[in-house]
C-alpha cells in the first residue's frame, strides 16, 4: 500500500512539474544571466563576450553580466561553469584553447569538454597570421622554410606562453613542414609582439587583430595567413596551406557554451537569441573591422567541431612536449 501511495505521489509532482519546465523555458530569461569569461579583462575572449552580453541584455531586457574568471589556461573559468547549477541561467566562452587544447594539455583537466556542456553556437573566428621580423632575407611561406632548413635549430618563434594558440600553432607548423626552429614562450601576447619588434625572435604565428597594427606600421612582414581560403580583409596575402603547406589551418574561434544536463527548449532559445545577435550588421562590421568573422552555427555543427579540434591538437600537444604553463 505505501508503495503504490509512493508511485502516485510521484506521478502527480511530475504532472506539476512538467508544466512548469515548460513555462521556465517559454519565459526564460526571468532573471540575470551571468557569462563566464575564462580569461582576464581585456583580451579577445572579454571584448566579444562583453559585445554579446550587451546586445542579449538589449534583446532580453534581463541583464546578462560577464564575469572574469581567468587562470590556467582557461581552466579554473570552465570548471566554474561546468559545477553550476544547470538552470540556463550561466552560460560561458569557449575557445580553441579551453575546449581544443586543454583536453589534451591538461592531463587532470577538472571538466569534461564533451560530456560536461551543451555547446550553443561557434561565436566567430578570428584568423592567425605569420609574420616575421622584417630583417629576415625572406619574402614568402616558402622562403621561410627553405631557410629554416638551411639553419636548423636557428631560428627563433615568439608565443604567448607555453601551451598557449599561439605556441600550438608554431608546433603545427614545424609538424608539417618537419623544420627545426626553437620556441620562445612569454607571458602574453604583448610581450611576444616587443620580442618580434626588437628582433629579439624572428617569427610568430597569432592572432590577425594583434599583428595587424604592427604589419601596417611595417615593424613586422606578414607572409601568410592561417585559414584554407584568403581573407576578405587581406586579399593579396595567401594562405599558409596554398603556400607549399597543404591543410595548414590554425585558426582561433570562441563559442557559447552551457551545462549538458540544460534543458534543450532552453539551449535552443539561446541559440536563437545568440544566432540573431551574430546577424546584426553592427556586430558583423565590428568582428571584422578586428579581422574576425562571425560564425553562429548550429549546437550539432559546434559539437562536432570540438571533437574534430581536440583530436587535430592532440598529435600536436604530445609532439611538442609543452606542458602545462
Amino acid at each position: 500500500m505505501n508503495i503504490i501511495k509512493y508511485l502516485f505521489a510521484v506521478a502527480i509532482s511530475c504532472t506539476v512539474a512538467a508544466p512548469a519546465l515548460a513555462q521556465s523555458a517559454a519565459n526564460y530569461p526571468s532573471k540575470t544571466v551571468r557569462f563566464i569569461a575564462p580569461f582576464p579583462p581585456g583580451g579577445s575572449t572579454d571584448l566579444l563576450a562583453r559585445l554579446v552580453a550587451q546586445k542579449l541584455t538589449e534583446a532580453w531586457g534581463q541583464q546578462v553580466i560577464v564575469e572574469n574568471r581567468g587562470g590556467a589556461a582557461g581552466t579554473i573559468g570552465v570548471e566554474a561553469a561546468a559545477r553550476v547549477a544547470p538552470d540556463g541561467y550561466t552560460i560561458v566562452m569557449g575557445h580553441v584553447g579551453t575546449f581544443g587544447v586543454n583536453p589534451t594539455l591538461y592531463p587532470k583537466l577538472p571538466y569534461d569538454a564533451v560530456r560536461d556542456f551543451a555547446p550553443i553556437t561557434v561565436l566567430a573566428t578570428v584568423p592567425n597570421g605569420m609574420a616575421v621580423h622584417p630583417s629576415l632575407p625572406v619574402k614568402t611561406v616558402r622562403d621561410f622554410v627553405a631557410l629554416a632548413r638551411a639553419r636548423p635549430g636557428e631560428l627563433l618563434y615568439a608565443s604567448g606562453g607555453s601551451g598557449s594558440a599561439s605556441h600550438l600553432a608554431g608546433e603545427y607548423f614545424k609538424l608539417l613542414t618537419k623544420i627545426n626552429m626553437v620556441h620562445v614562450p612569454y607571458k602574453g601576447t604583448a610581450p611576444a609582439m616587443a620580442s618580434m619588434i626588437s628582433g629579439e625572435t624572428t617569427m610568430t604565428i597569432t592572432g590577425m587583430v594583434a599583428l595587424g597594427p604592427h604589419v601596417k606600421s611595417k615593424r613586422l612582414k606578414l607572409l601568410g595567413v592561417a585559414t584554407l581560403k584568403r581573407l576578405a580583409i587581406a586579399p593579396d596575402v595567401p594562405t599558409i596551406h596554398e603556400s607549399g603547406v597543404p591543410g595548414y589551418d590554425a585558426n582561433q574561434w570562441y563559442g557559447v557554451l552551457t551545462q549538458a544536463a540544460v534543458p534543450r527548449d532552453i539551449v535552443n532559445k539561446l541559440h536563437a537569441d545568440i544566432v540573431k545577435v551574430m546577424a546584426r550588421p553592427d556586430v558583423r562590421e565590428r568582428l571584422a573591422a578586428d579581422g574576425a568573422e562571425a560564425v553562429a552555427n548550429t549546437p550539432e555543427q559546434f559539437a562536432a567541431h570540438i571533437q574534430s579540434e581536440i583530436a587535430r591538437w592532440a598529435p600536436v600537444v604530445k609532439a611538442s612536449g609543452a606542458k602545462p604553463g
